[in-house]
């Protein structure tokens, strides 16, 4: 007797509750979102390009026949690129279409930061602090890196409701009880 109360229980559970469940989620049509696919796909594809990045720019100073470490003070122009926009995005309210001077200092700083990071290798191959090779190395590295870190912002930056953490594939289902 108590386990047929047991299978009752679940029929019930298994019928007014799952349709009340499968009401109030959402679940693409193939089982899986396409739309994580896609963002997780983007996430791979932008750390490979970081590696491939700072792959070039560890070749540009490690190989013997270069074997000077000046170049690695890239790495301070690469972590301080994205720092001005980020802070604009949450200082600024966006509803506005037109432009406003915190946005604009932030794209000045920021373009300001990426040309000194190409400037530096290009300064110390001049003053023949590192050789030639070096600085191509470095900066096809640097090209590399800030494409992936415009990729990451074109990718993963929208503040939009059809944000990928949500459903990830653009669908705006309403939750009804």
């Amino acid at each position: 007797m108590h386990q047929g109360s047991r299978s009752s229980r679940t029929r019930s559970r298994g019928g007014r509750e799952g349709a009340l469940l499968s009401s109030t989620t959402h679940r693409c049509l193939s089982g899986f979102c396409p739309g994580e696919m896609a963002g997780i796909k983007a996430l791979i594809s932008l750390s490979f390009g970081g590696a491939i990045g700072l792959m070039f720019l560890m070749l540009g100073c490690a190989l013997p026949v270069y074997d000077k470490y000046w170049p690695l003070f890239l790495l301070f122009f690469y972590i301080l690129s994205p720092i001005p926009y980020c802070i604009s995005r949450r200082v600024v309210d966006d509803t506005d279409s037109t432009s406003n001077a915190c946005k604009e200092l932030a794209i000045f700083l920021t373009t300001g930061i990426v040309i000194s990071a190409f400037g530096l290798p290009i300064i110390f191959a001049r003053a023949e602090v590192i050789a030639w090779g070096a600085c191509a190395l470095v900066l096809t590295g640097n090209v590399v890196i800030f494409g992936t870190i415009l990729g990451f912002f074109l990718v993963f930056g929208s503040n939009d409701d059809f944000s990928w953490q949500q459903c990830g594939c653009g669908q705006r289902v309403p939750l009804v009880q």
